[in-house]
């Protein structure tokens, strides 16, 4: 089971990760904190202080088309927000 999915780079994660040394990432729905921490750890090499977890559910939407009225939804997803030790950062531009 692949734990980290891909980490959130967006204006306000960006902005969180430089004024406060937190960093987002999209993680597998069935992990709990203690494999999210021990996946941070051991790709990036830091010292997590801390991980909070949100569960998003999917969003369903209907569209009216001429062949009738189709249903659809999004995935599940959950987002780890880890806060890092002082100090150590997470370089996610190095491998782009």
């Amino acid at each position: 089971m692949s734990v980290l999915i891909k980490p959130i780079i967006t204006e306000k994660m960006t902005a969180d990760s430089e004024l406060n040394n937190r960093y987002g990432f999209v993680v597998n729905p069935k992990a709990n904190k203690l494999q999210i921490k021990d996946a941070v750890e051991a790709t990036y090499g830091v010292s997590v202080k801390k991980v909070r977890t949100m569960n998003y559910g999917p969003s369903r939407k209907s569209r009216y088309t001429k062949t009738g009225v189709q249903h659809g939804k999004t995935n599940a997803i959950k987002k780890a927000i880890v806060d890092v030790v002082e100090g150590d950062i997470i370089d996610l531009y190095s491998n782009l």
